[in-house]
Protein backbone atom coordinates (compact mmCIF):
# COMPACT_ATOMS: atom_id res chain seq x y z
CA UNK A 1 0.00 0.00 0.00
CA UNK A 2 1.06 3.30 -0.23
CA UNK A 3 1.93 5.84 2.18
CA UNK A 4 -0.98 7.79 2.20
CA UNK A 5 -3.36 5.32 2.24
CA UNK A 6 -1.77 3.49 5.32
CA UNK A 7 -2.09 7.13 6.73
CA UNK A 8 -5.68 7.54 5.80
CA UNK A 9 -6.49 4.02 7.66
CA UNK A 10 -5.16 5.71 10.70
CA UNK A 11 -6.90 7.89 10.63
CA UNK A 12 -9.91 5.57 9.81
CA UNK A 13 -9.12 3.40 12.67
CA UNK A 14 -8.69 6.53 15.11
CA UNK A 15 -12.38 7.76 14.04
CA UNK A 16 -13.20 4.09 14.84
CA UNK A 17 -12.16 4.86 18.49
CA UNK A 18 -14.25 7.96 18.21
CA UNK A 19 -17.25 5.71 17.48
CA UNK A 20 -17.05 3.85 19.94
CA UNK A 21 -16.40 6.48 22.51
CA UNK A 22 -19.34 9.00 20.83
CA UNK A 23 -21.43 5.92 19.82
CA UNK A 24 -20.58 3.18 21.51
CA UNK A 25 -23.63 0.85 22.26
CA UNK A 26 -24.43 0.84 18.51
CA UNK A 27 -20.91 0.49 17.27
CA UNK A 28 -20.45 -2.81 19.88
CA UNK A 29 -24.14 -3.97 17.88
CA UNK A 30 -22.92 -2.81 14.43
CA UNK A 31 -19.76 -5.51 15.12
CA UNK A 32 -21.63 -8.28 16.44
CA UNK A 33 -24.73 -8.26 14.04
CA UNK A 34 -24.99 -10.86 10.99
CA UNK A 35 -26.03 -8.21 9.00
CA UNK A 36 -23.07 -6.81 7.13
CA UNK A 37 -22.47 -3.15 7.82
CA UNK A 38 -20.39 -0.34 7.16
CA UNK A 39 -19.31 3.53 8.38
CA UNK A 40 -18.63 5.93 5.73
CA UNK A 41 -16.88 9.47 6.02
CA UNK A 42 -19.70 11.85 4.82
CA UNK A 43 -16.91 14.84 4.46
CA UNK A 44 -14.88 12.88 1.41
CA UNK A 45 -16.95 13.29 -1.95
CA UNK A 46 -15.92 9.34 -2.02
CA UNK A 47 -17.36 8.67 0.49
CA UNK A 48 -14.53 6.46 2.07
CA UNK A 49 -15.08 3.38 4.38
CA UNK A 50 -14.40 4.43 7.91
CA UNK A 51 -15.31 0.94 10.33
CA UNK A 52 -16.41 -2.21 8.89
CA UNK A 53 -17.51 -5.47 11.02
CA UNK A 54 -16.71 -8.95 10.91
CA UNK A 55 -20.08 -10.22 8.66
CA UNK A 56 -19.08 -7.16 6.23
CA UNK A 57 -15.38 -8.82 5.86
CA UNK A 58 -17.21 -11.94 5.86
CA UNK A 59 -19.49 -11.17 2.84
CA UNK A 60 -16.56 -9.28 0.72
CA UNK A 61 -13.41 -11.66 1.70
CA UNK A 62 -11.25 -9.27 2.29
CA UNK A 63 -9.46 -8.37 5.81
CA UNK A 64 -9.77 -5.03 7.61
CA UNK A 65 -7.18 -3.14 6.92
CA UNK A 66 -7.83 -3.51 3.36
CA UNK A 67 -11.30 -2.14 3.79
CA UNK A 68 -10.84 0.66 5.68
CA UNK A 69 -9.57 3.66 3.89
CA UNK A 70 -11.30 2.81 0.49
CA UNK A 71 -13.91 4.16 -1.50
CA UNK A 72 -17.62 3.44 -0.54
CA UNK A 73 -17.53 2.10 -3.97
CA UNK A 74 -14.39 0.07 -4.25
CA UNK A 75 -16.38 -3.35 -4.26
CA UNK A 76 -18.91 -2.95 -7.40
CA UNK A 77 -17.86 -5.42 -9.87
CA UNK A 78 -18.39 -2.67 -12.81
CA UNK A 79 -16.64 0.69 -11.37
CA UNK A 80 -18.16 2.12 -14.43
CA UNK A 81 -21.55 0.70 -14.22
CA UNK A 82 -23.77 4.20 -14.57
CA UNK A 83 -27.10 3.02 -13.40
CA UNK A 84 -25.84 1.34 -10.59
CA UNK A 85 -23.89 4.56 -9.87
CA UNK A 86 -26.92 6.93 -10.14
CA UNK A 87 -28.90 4.43 -7.65
CA UNK A 88 -26.35 4.09 -5.20
CA UNK A 89 -26.38 8.48 -5.43
CA UNK A 90 -29.61 8.90 -4.67
CA UNK A 91 -29.65 6.50 -1.61
CA UNK A 92 -26.85 8.52 -0.17
CA UNK A 93 -29.09 11.83 -1.46
CA UNK A 94 -32.22 9.76 0.59
CA UNK A 95 -33.97 9.65 -2.59
CA UNK A 96 -34.59 6.17 -2.19
CA UNK A 97 -35.58 5.25 0.46
CA UNK A 98 -36.47 1.64 -0.51
CA UNK A 99 -32.65 0.55 -0.92
CA UNK A 100 -30.71 -0.31 -4.12
CA UNK A 101 -29.60 -3.88 -5.67
CA UNK A 102 -26.00 -4.01 -6.57
CA UNK A 103 -23.82 -6.32 -8.51
CA UNK A 104 -20.94 -6.46 -6.03
CA UNK A 105 -17.08 -8.38 -6.51
CA UNK A 106 -15.40 -9.72 -3.66
CA UNK A 107 -11.77 -10.18 -3.16
CA UNK A 108 -11.47 -13.72 -4.36
CA UNK A 109 -13.03 -12.16 -8.26
CA UNK A 110 -17.07 -13.63 -7.22
CA UNK A 111 -19.88 -11.66 -7.52
CA UNK A 112 -22.32 -11.26 -5.65
CA UNK A 113 -26.32 -8.98 -5.26
CA UNK A 114 -26.41 -6.90 -2.33
CA UNK A 115 -29.77 -4.62 -0.99
CA UNK A 116 -28.02 -1.68 -0.41
CA UNK A 117 -29.58 0.49 2.45
CA UNK A 118 -27.63 4.09 3.77
CA UNK A 119 -28.71 5.97 6.60
CA UNK A 120 -26.92 9.70 7.44
CA UNK A 121 -25.29 10.04 10.76
CA UNK A 122 -25.54 14.03 11.51
CA UNK A 123 -24.05 15.85 15.36
CA UNK A 124 -25.49 17.77 17.56
CA UNK A 125 -26.22 20.48 14.90
CA UNK A 126 -27.70 18.47 12.32
CA UNK A 127 -25.00 18.50 10.07
CA UNK A 128 -24.54 14.86 8.44
CA UNK A 129 -20.99 13.71 9.27
CA UNK A 130 -21.02 9.65 8.73
CA UNK A 131 -23.30 7.59 6.53
CA UNK A 132 -24.59 3.93 8.11
CA UNK A 133 -24.96 1.34 5.22
CA UNK A 134 -26.21 -1.98 5.27
CA UNK A 135 -25.91 -5.03 2.84
CA UNK A 136 -28.27 -7.88 2.38
CA UNK A 137 -26.77 -10.60 0.31
CA UNK A 138 -29.22 -11.51 -1.98
CA UNK A 139 -27.32 -13.81 -3.99
CA UNK A 140 -29.36 -16.82 -3.36
CA UNK A 141 -32.40 -14.86 -3.77
CA UNK A 142 -30.67 -13.73 -7.67
CA UNK A 143 -30.12 -17.29 -8.47
CA UNK A 144 -33.52 -18.92 -7.23
CA UNK A 145 -34.72 -15.64 -9.27
CA UNK A 146 -32.55 -16.51 -12.40
CA UNK A 147 -33.44 -20.53 -11.75
CA UNK A 148 -37.20 -19.50 -11.96
CA UNK A 149 -36.88 -17.69 -15.20
CA UNK A 150 -35.02 -20.60 -16.94
CA UNK A 151 -37.81 -22.51 -15.88
CA UNK A 152 -40.41 -20.67 -16.76
CA UNK A 153 -38.68 -20.20 -20.56
CA UNK A 154 -38.27 -23.76 -20.81
CA UNK A 155 -41.99 -24.59 -19.75
CA UNK A 156 -42.89 -21.94 -22.50
CA UNK A 157 -40.88 -23.68 -25.14
CA UNK A 158 -42.07 -27.20 -23.86
CA UNK A 159 -45.87 -26.23 -24.08
CA UNK A 160 -45.55 -24.71 -27.84
CA UNK A 161 -43.55 -28.16 -28.57
CA UNK A 162 -46.78 -29.87 -27.11
CA UNK A 163 -48.89 -28.01 -28.68
CA UNK A 164 -47.71 -28.53 -32.08
CA UNK A 165 -47.54 -32.40 -31.10
CA UNK A 166 -51.16 -32.04 -30.27
CA UNK A 167 -51.63 -30.35 -33.44
CA UNK A 168 -49.86 -33.06 -35.60
CA UNK A 169 -51.73 -35.70 -33.73
CA UNK A 170 -55.40 -33.93 -34.27
CA UNK A 171 -54.04 -32.95 -37.90
CA UNK A 172 -53.63 -36.60 -38.74
CA UNK A 173 -56.25 -38.19 -36.96
CA UNK A 174 -58.82 -36.10 -39.16
CA UNK A 175 -56.45 -36.73 -42.63
CA UNK A 176 -56.81 -40.36 -42.49
CA UNK A 177 -59.85 -41.19 -40.42
CA UNK A 178 -63.78 -40.08 -41.28
CA UNK A 179 -65.65 -42.05 -39.08
CA UNK A 180 -66.52 -40.10 -35.40
CA UNK A 181 -65.65 -42.45 -33.07
CA UNK A 182 -62.17 -43.73 -34.86
CA UNK A 183 -61.69 -40.04 -34.97
CA UNK A 184 -61.63 -39.90 -31.05
CA UNK A 185 -60.20 -42.90 -30.50
CA UNK A 186 -57.02 -41.86 -32.60
CA UNK A 187 -56.82 -38.99 -30.72
CA UNK A 188 -57.58 -39.98 -27.18
CA UNK A 189 -54.62 -42.64 -27.28
CA UNK A 190 -51.95 -40.60 -28.85
CA UNK A 191 -52.73 -37.57 -26.26
CA UNK A 192 -52.99 -40.80 -23.44
CA UNK A 193 -49.46 -41.64 -24.60
CA UNK A 194 -48.27 -38.63 -24.36
CA UNK A 195 -49.37 -37.68 -21.05
CA UNK A 196 -48.07 -40.81 -19.91
CA UNK A 197 -44.37 -39.38 -21.36
CA UNK A 198 -45.18 -36.30 -19.57
CA UNK A 199 -45.63 -37.96 -16.41
CA UNK A 200 -42.49 -39.61 -16.27
CA UNK A 201 -40.59 -36.69 -17.53
CA UNK A 202 -41.78 -35.13 -14.52
CA UNK A 203 -40.77 -37.36 -12.05
CA UNK A 204 -37.02 -36.99 -13.43
CA UNK A 205 -37.59 -33.09 -13.58
CA UNK A 206 -37.74 -32.83 -16.77
CA UNK A 207 -33.74 -33.72 -16.97
CA UNK A 208 -34.01 -36.56 -18.89
CA UNK A 209 -35.31 -40.24 -19.57
CA UNK A 210 -33.99 -43.48 -19.43
CA UNK A 211 -34.70 -45.36 -22.84
CA UNK A 212 -35.71 -48.98 -21.12
CA UNK A 213 -38.11 -46.60 -18.71
CA UNK A 214 -39.58 -44.87 -21.53
CA UNK A 215 -40.36 -48.55 -23.43
CA UNK A 216 -41.86 -49.82 -19.88
CA UNK A 217 -44.08 -46.99 -19.28
CA UNK A 218 -45.42 -46.63 -22.86
CA UNK A 219 -46.31 -50.52 -23.04
CA UNK A 220 -47.39 -50.33 -19.49
CA UNK A 221 -51.25 -49.95 -20.73
CA UNK A 222 -50.72 -52.72 -23.10
CA UNK A 223 -49.28 -55.28 -20.98
CA UNK A 224 -51.64 -55.58 -18.06
CA UNK A 225 -54.42 -57.69 -20.04
CA UNK A 226 -54.44 -61.09 -21.61
CA UNK A 227 -50.94 -61.90 -20.05
CA UNK A 228 -49.45 -59.64 -22.54
CA UNK A 229 -46.76 -58.78 -19.71
CA UNK A 230 -45.36 -62.12 -20.51
CA UNK A 231 -45.29 -62.09 -24.35
CA UNK A 232 -42.85 -59.02 -23.95
CA UNK A 233 -38.97 -59.42 -23.79
CA UNK A 234 -36.92 -56.40 -23.28
CA UNK A 235 -33.15 -56.37 -23.60
CA UNK A 236 -30.82 -53.35 -23.24
CA UNK A 237 -29.39 -50.53 -20.94
CA UNK A 238 -31.22 -47.31 -19.54
CA UNK A 239 -29.83 -45.20 -22.23
CA UNK A 240 -30.28 -41.74 -21.47
CA UNK A 241 -32.11 -39.50 -23.31
CA UNK A 242 -32.86 -35.85 -23.75
CA UNK A 243 -36.68 -35.36 -23.12
CA UNK A 244 -37.77 -34.27 -26.53
CA UNK A 245 -36.26 -37.63 -27.88
CA UNK A 246 -38.23 -39.32 -24.88
CA UNK A 247 -41.42 -37.93 -25.94
CA UNK A 248 -41.32 -38.98 -29.13
CA UNK A 249 -39.55 -42.58 -28.36
CA UNK A 250 -42.46 -43.07 -26.26
CA UNK A 251 -44.97 -42.30 -28.89
CA UNK A 252 -43.94 -44.20 -31.31
CA UNK A 253 -43.74 -46.87 -28.62
CA UNK A 254 -47.61 -46.52 -28.44
CA UNK A 255 -48.10 -46.71 -32.07
CA UNK A 256 -46.51 -49.83 -32.05
CA UNK A 257 -48.33 -51.30 -29.30
CA UNK A 258 -51.79 -49.60 -31.07
CA UNK A 259 -50.37 -51.62 -34.41
CA UNK A 260 -49.64 -54.86 -32.34
CA UNK A 261 -53.27 -55.07 -30.44
CA UNK A 262 -54.83 -54.50 -34.18
CA UNK A 263 -52.93 -56.14 -36.29
CA UNK A 264 -50.08 -58.06 -34.87
CA UNK A 265 -48.43 -60.03 -32.21
CA UNK A 266 -51.32 -58.55 -29.39
CA UNK A 267 -54.09 -59.12 -31.87
CA UNK A 268 -54.06 -62.83 -30.51
CA UNK A 269 -53.11 -64.94 -27.64
CA UNK A 270 -49.91 -66.27 -28.78
CA UNK A 271 -48.11 -63.42 -30.37
CA UNK A 272 -45.30 -61.92 -28.83
CA UNK A 273 -42.77 -59.16 -29.30
CA UNK A 274 -39.08 -58.42 -28.74
CA UNK A 275 -37.66 -55.02 -28.14
CA UNK A 276 -33.71 -54.92 -27.49
CA UNK A 277 -30.79 -52.62 -28.62
CA UNK A 278 -27.52 -52.23 -28.88
CA UNK A 279 -24.29 -49.92 -29.48
CA UNK A 280 -22.58 -50.01 -32.22
CA UNK A 281 -19.37 -47.71 -33.71
CA UNK A 282 -19.59 -46.00 -36.53
CA UNK A 283 -17.35 -43.18 -38.15
CA UNK A 284 -19.78 -40.21 -37.02
CA UNK A 285 -19.71 -41.35 -33.99
CA UNK A 286 -21.62 -44.46 -31.47
CA UNK A 287 -24.74 -45.45 -32.62
CA UNK A 288 -27.96 -47.45 -31.25
CA UNK A 289 -29.76 -49.78 -33.27
CA UNK A 290 -33.28 -50.92 -31.95
CA UNK A 291 -34.91 -53.47 -33.03
CA UNK A 292 -38.92 -54.57 -32.29
CA UNK A 293 -39.48 -57.47 -33.89
CA UNK A 294 -43.18 -59.43 -33.22
CA UNK A 295 -43.52 -62.84 -33.95
CA UNK A 296 -45.46 -65.99 -33.49
CA UNK A 297 -48.86 -63.45 -34.34
CA UNK A 298 -51.34 -63.79 -36.99
CA UNK A 299 -49.59 -63.28 -40.61
CA UNK A 300 -48.88 -60.11 -41.80
CA UNK A 301 -49.55 -58.41 -44.74
CA UNK A 302 -48.57 -54.87 -46.01
CA UNK A 303 -50.59 -52.26 -45.76
CA UNK A 304 -51.94 -50.86 -49.26
CA UNK A 305 -51.42 -47.47 -48.03
CA UNK A 306 -49.53 -45.56 -44.92
CA UNK A 307 -51.75 -44.58 -41.99
CA UNK A 308 -50.52 -41.95 -38.94
CA UNK A 309 -48.81 -44.67 -37.14
CA UNK A 310 -46.52 -45.74 -39.91
CA UNK A 311 -45.89 -42.08 -40.99
CA UNK A 312 -45.19 -40.61 -37.73
CA UNK A 313 -43.01 -43.50 -37.00
CA UNK A 314 -40.46 -43.59 -40.25
CA UNK A 315 -40.86 -39.88 -40.71
CA UNK A 316 -41.47 -38.12 -37.75
CA UNK A 317 -39.21 -40.73 -35.39
CA UNK A 318 -36.17 -40.52 -37.95
CA UNK A 319 -36.61 -36.75 -38.34
CA UNK A 320 -36.72 -36.36 -34.53
CA UNK A 321 -33.97 -38.48 -33.72
CA UNK A 322 -31.62 -37.52 -36.68
CA UNK A 323 -31.50 -41.15 -37.18
CA UNK A 324 -33.14 -44.11 -40.01
CA UNK A 325 -36.08 -45.89 -39.00
CA UNK A 326 -37.39 -48.96 -41.20
CA UNK A 327 -40.90 -50.90 -40.86
CA UNK A 328 -40.63 -54.30 -42.42
CA UNK A 329 -43.74 -56.20 -42.91
CA UNK A 330 -42.69 -59.50 -42.62
CA UNK A 331 -45.29 -62.51 -42.90
CA UNK A 332 -43.98 -64.34 -39.47
CA UNK A 333 -44.31 -60.61 -37.84
CA UNK A 334 -43.51 -56.63 -37.83
CA UNK A 335 -40.19 -56.02 -37.57
CA UNK A 336 -39.03 -52.49 -36.55
CA UNK A 337 -35.46 -51.21 -36.83
CA UNK A 338 -34.31 -47.84 -36.00
CA UNK A 339 -30.90 -46.52 -35.71
CA UNK A 340 -29.67 -43.18 -34.43
CA UNK A 341 -27.12 -41.14 -32.71
CA UNK A 342 -26.55 -42.07 -28.90
CA UNK A 343 -27.13 -39.12 -26.72
CA UNK A 344 -23.53 -37.89 -25.69
CA UNK A 345 -23.95 -36.81 -21.95
CA UNK A 346 -25.24 -39.88 -20.68
CA UNK A 347 -24.90 -43.26 -22.02
CA UNK A 348 -25.09 -45.77 -19.87
CA UNK A 349 -27.77 -44.24 -17.95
Amino acid sequence: MTTSKSEEQLAAEADVDSFRRELGPFVVAAEQTRMAMVFADARETTNSIIFANESFLALSGYERDEVLGQTFNFLMAHASDAEALSKIEAEFEAQSGNGVEIRYRRKDGSEFWAALFISPVRDEGGAIVQYFASFVDLTRHKEEEAHSRMLINELNHRVKNTLSTVQSIVWQALRTATDPKAIREAIESRLHALSRSHDMLTRQNWQSAGLLDVVNDALEPFAVTDGRKDRIVINGDNIQFPPKAALALGIAFNELATNAVKYGAFSDGMGSILIQWRLEPAPEGEQLILLWQEQHGPAVMHPSRKGFGSRMIENGLAQELEGQVHLDYRPEGLVCTMRFPVPEDDRNG
